[in-house]
């Protein structure tokens, strides 16, 4: 079992997981977020938004400075104390923003696919789709390395889409609202992984991770770490992760914070 003494870090899914679904409220797990940040726990926010959305969730949590990743594996922020790192102050992993977009605008030219980009559109149709603010829209647009899209097209058309995607050495990750298009090379579990070992070189200890999601797209994040908290979620998709054991894995029986909160509750003692 994990304690606070421990050189511990988290890694956490944020929408439908520290975010609620429907509210986006986090208040519920403002204990946990208090507490690790009076203890220097690293607290890495994992996600498929952007990295300037990334930052602005981090001032509004209080986790401004802390590595993130963003993207859906595609960037990478190094924790601001780590200045002197050759990679700061992100990482971008694979094709960039520009040669993804070219890259469509091809597919949908040569094979007559009907699908959507951000980029297609202003910041006032990103608001609508999405419920966010114009500000918030206009963040969500500012993609560096991936690019999320509506699909408008058939099943059998979206299957040759794919394998279109994929002989470009591109991917798809279905998101809750949307799909992103990123590199092959991107993986939140993969990038997990590198800023963990990174952390263990800098420091000098081995460190217990903790990770917490909602949905089959965290099912990379929840492999990658020595304790799962697998948040009730609305995917009517299971999470089927490699090690369900129930000494790694716990499942909440409550949504978003409130299953966040209970997830840390069950793995790290409350002595502490």
């Amino acid at each position: 079992m994990p304690h606070l003494q421990d050189s511990l870090l988290i890694a956490s899914d944020l929408d439908g997981t520290l975010l609620d679904h429907h509210t986006y409220r986090w208040e519920a797990a403002s204990g946990w977020l208090g507490l690790f940040k009076q203890r220097d726990v690293p607290v890495v926010l994992c996600s498929s938004k952007s990295a300037a959305e990334m930052i602005e969730w981090q001032k509004e949590l209080g986790l401004s400075g802390q590595p993130f990743i963003a993207e859906n594996g595609a960037v990478i922020q190094l924790p601001e104390s780590w200045q002197d790192h050759e990679n700061a102050p992100r990482i971008l992993v694979g094709v960039r923003h520009e040669e993804l977009i070219a890259m469509l605008d091809n597919l949908r030219r040569q094979s007559g696919f009907k699908f959507i980009c951000f980029a297609d559109v202003d910041d006032n149709t990103v608001s609508e789709w999405t419920g966010l603010t114009r500000k918030q829209a206009s963040l969500a647009r500012l993609r560096e390395a991936s690019e999320a899209f509506i699909w408008r097209d058939s099943e059998e058309m979206f299957r040759a889409f794919a394998a279109q995607i994929a002989d470009l050495g591109l991917t798809l990750v279905q998101g809750g609202r949307f799909w992103h298009v990123v590199d092959k090379q991107s993986d939140i579990g993969q990038a997990l992984r590198w800023l963990l070992q990174e952390y263990q070189q800098r420091d000098g200890v081995t460190y217990t991770s903790i990770g917490l999601g909602d949905g089959p797209n965290d099912t990379t994040l929840l492999d990658n770490v020595d304790y799962a908290v697998v948040v009730k979620g609305y995917s009517r998709q299971p999470i089927v992760l490699r090690n369900d054991n129930p000494e790694r894995v716990y499942h909440s029986l409550h949504y978003g914070p409130e299953g966040w909160k209970e997830g840390l509750d069950h793995f790290i003692p409350t002595e502490a």
